[in-house]
């Protein structure tokens, strides 16, 4: 088993979450008041999409467990996030 030091970013707009290799180990969302999504990109806002959460409208806050080691991110962690916030736990 690996062990890492687990740090989180929180988000309310689209933005680097963690700049730097690294694993992303679960993610709270917080819908917001329309159906939106949190997607997940390796190597900033234009760079190849890696995980994509969807959200219901008026939702209530929910956690994303990523299984094993979590998922890699080589290059950095950029979320972009439509009608939600979202905490990034990785590490």
């Amino acid at each position: 088993m690996m062990q890492t030091d687990v740090k989180a970013a929180s988000l309310a707009a689209s933005a680097l979450a963690f700049d730097g290799r690294t694993r992303v180990r679960g993610l709270l969302v917080e819908p917001g008041a329309s159906a939106g999504s949190v997607v997940l990109k390796d190597g900033g806002a234009s760079g190849a999409t890696v995980l994509t959460i969807n959200t219901l409208a008026a939702g209530q806050a929910f956690n994303v467990v990523v299984p094993g080691e979590g998922v890699l991110f080589s290059a950095s962690v950029y979320a972009t996030l439509t009608n939600a916030k979202v905490t990034v736990f990785y590490g």
